[in-house]
């Protein structure tokens, strides 16, 4: 479990994700070159401060080589800053870094410099979304990471009254039923009870939805 966590800008990504890393328990050291986020964030963070984290000194002192995840979530305000923030937390010897981007080749680049993970939460939303659209059932998506994605996915028609057994969705769909939320409780998935009309599927699989058709 991540004990310690940096997280550099706060904006509505940078915040959204420093509060969520404290809600689980991860003491969170928040940054910010204005202190108004900065004052935000101290109501959660186990510390923030206001600095410019393009200054390596000042970066060094946050000790990002003993954080188990830094997180450089500057993005549109710079695309500069967000790319020599990234290489600084790689040469200081942090060994995990997330950094968003804002296009391709920035992705491309924040690779380059050290990212472990590069997310653009503007086109994963509108993928996400998007897919929601087409998708019959489809609820939430989430990338994994290497192609997979985790999924909620609500009953078709045509699996109501069959287990997870019968289905075979592995095969059929090439999709794995990781829980199932059923009547409101997240349960781990039982292979040969029937599938009621509420149940909803939490999936792991490389494609979005359910393709494929029922036996």
């Amino acid at each position: 479990m991540l004990r310690q966590a940096l997280v550099i800008g706060l904006g509505q990504f940078g915040m959204s994700m420093a509060r969520s890393l404290a809600s689980h328990g991860v003491e969170v050291l928040a940054v910010d070159l204005h202190p108004e986020p900065v004052e935000e964030a101290a109501e959660f963070a186990a510390e923030a401060a206001a600095f410019n984290a393009m200054d390596e000194r000042s970066l060094a002192r946050t000790s990002p080589q003993t954080r188990d995840l830094c997180v450089c979530a500057i993005g549109h305000e710079s695309r500069e800053s967000a790319i020599l923030v990234t290489a600084l937390l790689s040469e200081l010897g942090a060994p995990r870094i997330v950094a968003r981007a804002t296009d391709a080749l920035m992705e491309r680049i924040l690779r380059r410099v050290g990212a472990e993970i590069v997310v653009n939460p503007e086109r994963s939303e509108g993928e996400r979304l998007a897919e929601q659209f087409v998708s019959e059932g489809l609820r939430l998506t989430v990338p994994l990471g290497d192609g997979l994605r985790l999924s909620e996915q609500a009953l078709r028609a045509d699996m109501v009254g069959r287990s997870l057994a019968e289905l075979d969705f592995r095969r059929r769909f090439g999709a794995v039923v990781v829980a199932v939320r059923a009547k409101g409780r997240l349960v781990l998935p039982e292979p040969h009870r029937p599938l009621e009309p509420d149940d909803v599927l939490m999936l792991v699989s490389d494609q979005p939805g359910l393709e494929g058709e029922t036996p």
